[in-house]
């Protein structure tokens, strides 16, 4: 059901990356409410200054850039917790209680009735090693990768984000594309997550993202 869409080489994906990098900045910031443009966060990326925006805002582009930059830089790293931890410090850093380390305390999510329980850090290995070693598409894994990460919320914040990074790390790793929420389907996405957070039923979010939110380049 969730065939790998492409077939890409390490450089080839590492190219498909940087090219959508600004599209997929945005489009990750998007999902949590970051209340900036596209052409914003391209003028933000290219080192200038924009005029009415929150500086939470602009710090929150800043640290994905860096989060991208990073992940690029250690492409060929294992996914681990310690890894999906080094991203979440890039991603939430200076708008968290706490960055970097897993959370120690309850959270709610807006919207739902689900509480994720306290995330233990043996518990957490093991269950990306089942999903890494499980024999589906690599796309596949990315999604339940991206899916885990939201759910089990973590870290105290950034956890949509962080997880975004670490699916599309997957992918490139495995030359399978790119994995970005277009801005454009945000509200069907935001409801279909609700659902999965109440239910944790994942099949309907993963047709949604299946569908809409995994680029790449087809050769000629």
């Amino acid at each position: 059901m969730f065939a790998d869409k492409y077939s890409l080489t390490l450089a080839e994906n590492v190219f498909v990356a940087k090219k959508l990098i600004s599209e997929t900045i945005y489009n990750t910031a998007r999902l949590e409410g970051c209340n900036v443009t596209f052409p914003q966060t391209e003028t933000i990326l290219q080192g200038v200054s924009v005029a009415g925006l929150q500086m939470s805002d602009v710090e929150k582009i800043l640290n994905l850039r860096d989060s991208w930059r990073y992940t690029l830089d250690n492409i060929e790293k294992p996914i681990s917790l310690e890894f999906w931890s080094r991203i979440n410090g890039f991603v939430a850093r200076n708008e968290s209680l706490e960055w970097g380390v897993l959370r120690y305390g309850n959270v709610g999510i807006s919207g739902t009735d689900y509480t994720p329980k306290i995330p233990v850090a043996a518990e957490v290995e093991t269950a990306l090693h089942q999903m890494l070693d499980s024999s589906i598409s690599h796309t596949e894994k990315a999604l339940n990768l991206f899916l885990y990460g939201c759910r089990s919320q973590l870290f105290w914040d950034g956890n949509k984000r962080t997880s975004t990074l670490i699916a599309n790390k997957y992918l490139i790793q495995s030359g399978a594309g790119i994995f970005s929420v277009p801005n454009v389907k945000l509200v069907q996405f935001n409801k279909l997550l609700t659902d999965f957070y109440n239910t944790d039923k994942p099949l309907k979010i993963k047709k949604f993202l299946y569908e809409f939110c995994i680029k790449g380049m087809t050769r000629g």
